[in-house]
């Protein structure tokens, strides 16, 4: 072969395996993070020049995937409610120790408001506070401190309010998990069996393994619940192999998870996989809506996988099963206006959910949606994705009117929704220019902000970042 055509045949055959490698890409449907962690399982074990090769692609593979993005300005963000006042003639129930909360509790009567004053109470010594008696559905029993984060409750034990019974309520508290092994600090709220109509609405929970957890018990299971306009959290990783996920719900239907602020959940033994919030166990018709789930804040480029939100999370036993078997993990509900920033893993994560309505969120740095398994079914539309949309194993997505990543675009280090904000490398989400529009498909609901939608509206959970501000105020 005349040396003037190699030039030609190696640029044609350079060319050739470009091609290839893009196919390749496109085909697998892998996001970076995600090959990464793949390298990391061949690589272990083998001889040193292999470890630190593998170490190297991996490394690259997650810079190009998540890149340089500050922890999001969550000051003006943080969920909150409205810090509503007892209702006229409530039956008002001071208290000012533990010893007087635990019998308040103990002796608690429907349309009872139990009222902290300001100040800590610590508990320990007892596997919980026991919330077994019942209120009704015009008048619950309600736990609150009169002005939000005015009382403390320390918890030193497994759980802490064990709310077994229907219509109890808790507001305005802020809770701290301070046992001296994190693993002993489970939960601070355990709602089981017959704990139907439960509703936590503006506290401030942190440094538990599941800060909710929710499923059943004796073959009852707490449907109809709410978690609202909370701040859920963890000061540093939690140094157990239990699940890691601030809502846990199993087996228990129509729970509304709605305008909470969830971060820095990192499941540091173990599988080392954690999950912002998920319902699986053969729940039905869960919400989740208008949430901020931010799974590395404070806590930043540590080892495992975070996901977002998710129905059907990593499975269920069978004896934790609504009915008689997990074939299917969700049936029906919503995922609609969340804004989920900084996971390793997935933002949403679909596992045998069927019918699931999947709307408006906006996904940064994320591995994207994901629906997988033969029995998922999702319609994804109007959604904002820095990351993949895909489906896997048989998975099905009915997608329309979505902006999001290529596969290709990642392996490149392109992030072209990033691009669309100001200035995401200081944390800032407000809109560049004016954003991707699509066209309604229905109702759009209210976004992320909790304002109205126009006829036209933007790609992801919210028109302008800054409405969250104005409407939530800091807390």
């Amino acid at each position: 072969m005349p040396h003037a055509k190699l030039p030609l045949v190696i640029g044609g055959a350079l060319a050739v395996a470009v091609v290839a490698a893009v196919a390749l890409v496109e085909l697998f449907d892998v996001p970076p993070r995600e090959l990464a962690r793949y390298v990391d399982r061949r690589v272990s074990g083998h001889n040193p020049s292999i470890v630190r090769t593998g170490d190297w692609v991996a490394r690259k593979l997650r810079a190009l995937d998540r890149g340089d993005i500050a922890p999001i300005a969550l000051g003006s963000l943080v969920a909150g409610s409205r810090n509503d006042a007892p209702v006229a003639g409530a039956h008002i129930v001071p208290v000012s120790t533990s010893a007087e909360l635990v019998e308040a509790i103990a002796r608690a009567h429907p349309g009872d408001v139990i009222t902290l004053a300001n100040g800590v109470y610590r508990f320990g010594g007892r596997p919980h506070l026991d919330a077994a008696l019942p209120g009704r559905a015009g008048a619950p029993i309600t736990v609150r401190a009169a002005d939000p984060g005015t009382a403390l409750l320390e918890f030193d034990m497994a759980e802490g309010f064990r709310v077994s019974a229907p219509y109890w309520r808790f507001e305005n508290l802020h809770i701290r998990g301070v046992c001296a092994e994190q693993s002993a600090c489970e939960h601070a709220f355990h709602i089981v069996g017959n704990g139907s109509g439960f509703v936590a609405r503006n506290n401030t929970v942190v440094d538990f393994n599941a800060h909710f957890k929710i499923n059943g018990e004796n073959r009852d299971f707490p449907d109809g619940g709410s978690i609202e306009g909370n701040t859920l959290v963890n000061s540093s990783v939690r140094d157990t192999d239990s699940p890691v996920t601030p809502i846990d719900i199993v087996g228990a239907s129509n729970w509304r998870i709605a305008g909470n602020l969830i971060a820095d959940f990192i499941k540091g033994q173990g599988d080392r996989t954690s999950y912002g919030a998920f319902a699986k166990g053969g729940a039905a018709d869960t919400v989740f809506e208008r949430n901020i789930v931010v799974c590395e804040n404070a806590l930043r480029a540590l080892p495992g996988q975070r996901v977002g939100l998710s129905v059907g999370g990593g499975g269920s036993e069978q004896q934790y099963c609504r009915g008689s078997d997990c074939a299917v993990e969700h049936f029906r509900g919503a995922i609609r206006a969340n804004l989920i920033v900084s996971c390793s893993d997935d933002g949403i994560y679909v596992n045998r959910g069927d019918g699931i309505s999947i709307t408006h969120n906006t996904l940064i740095d994320t591995g994207g949606i994901t629906v997988r398994f033969s029995r998922s079914d999702a319609a994804v539309v109007g959604n904002l994705i820095d990351g993949l949309l895909r489906a896997k194993d048989g998975g099905r997505i009915r997608a329309n009117d979505n902006f999001a990543t290529r596969a290709i675009e990642l392996y490149a280090g392109r992030h072209p929704v990033r691009a669309l904000f100001r200035d995401l490398r200081a944390g800032n989400l407000e809109w560049a220019a004016d954003p991707p529009r699509g066209d309604a498909h229905g109702d759009p609901g209210k976004d992320l902000c909790d304002a109205a939608r126009p006829a036209r509206p933007a790609h992801g959970a919210f028109e302008t970042i800054a409405a969250c501000a104005a409407i939530r105020g800091v807390r």
